[in-house]
């Protein structure tokens, strides 16, 4: 069950290439963005996702879609003898995470890697856990990036996704739908100073298919014990599952 495609700039190129190309444009105010449009809000999904892993001594994740290593560096705050393997396409998002690492001289508990999350870079069962944060929507194949994780995990390890949903409950949904669709892309087009990033994100999330139907998802790549916990009124959703 593949998700609607929706692409951020044309039909003609590959959506891999057209998603690496507008995160190297808008890597530079990446962070910030997501500070100012969730209101902060997204560092607190980042902790409750993190929070998901079980606790155990030198604990090796992968965290597939890292981006600038916001979520790499919560887990490693969270578990001081873990190592955190980040996996992303777009080389100036990881430039900027390879900084924030240097910066708390966390260099020996997580490394960044450019690689393509339908062809991971490791050998089969190398990982304990495995987290993806509001990266599967970009994901060229999505099942396929999930066959991957799975590939990569141990038995028994275990999958942590953070992704953008639906939410549910009027007048909410209204007001939350508005925001997205409207407001957010005019403050990313002029912050970002990239006119269709904020709109693709707007459109990735309503083609995503969340809650029970990203869980089918997830057992059609092999997992199992699937379930999802909304957060925020259903802005977000986290999604657990083992191999």
């Amino acid at each position: 069950m593949e998700q609607h495609e929706v692409k951020p700039y044309t039909a003609q190129e590959g959506k891999k290439e057209q998603v690496s190309r507008m995160f190297n444009r808008i890597a530079p105010y990446y962070d910030f963005l997501n500070r100012l449009l969730s209101a902060g809000i997204d560092l607190y999904w980042r902790k409750r996702a993190a929070g998901m892993l079980p606790r155990r001594e030198n604990l090796k994740v992968l965290d597939v879609a890292t981006g600038t290593a916001d979520l790499a560096l919560e887990i490693r705050r969270q578990q001081p003898t873990a190592y955190v393997t980040g996996v992303d396409i777009s080389t100036e998002m990881l430039g900027i995470g390879r900084e924030k690492i240097k910066v708390k001289g966390w260099q020996d508990s997580i490394s960044l890697h450019e690689g393509d999350s339908e062809r991971l870079p490791f050998d089969d069962n190398t990982f304990d856990c495995a987290t993806v944060a509001f990266g599967v929507r970009n994901f060229e194949r999505p099942v396929s990036g999930l066959e991957e994780i799975y590939r990569v995990l141990k038995p028994g390890g275990k999958l942590i996704v953070l992704e953008f949903s639906k939410p549910r409950i009027f007048p909410f949904r209204q007001i939350f739908t508005a925001y997205f669709k409207y407001l957010l892309p005019i403050i990313g087009r002029l912050t970002s100073k990239d006119p269709r990033a904020y709109q693709y994100l707007y459109e990735s999330v309503q083609a995503f298919p969340d809650g029970g139907k990203f869980v089918e998802m997830l057992v059609e790549a092999g997992f199992r014990e699937a379930f999802y916990t909304p957060l925020t009124l259903g802005i977000c959703s986290i999604y657990a599952s083992s191999k």
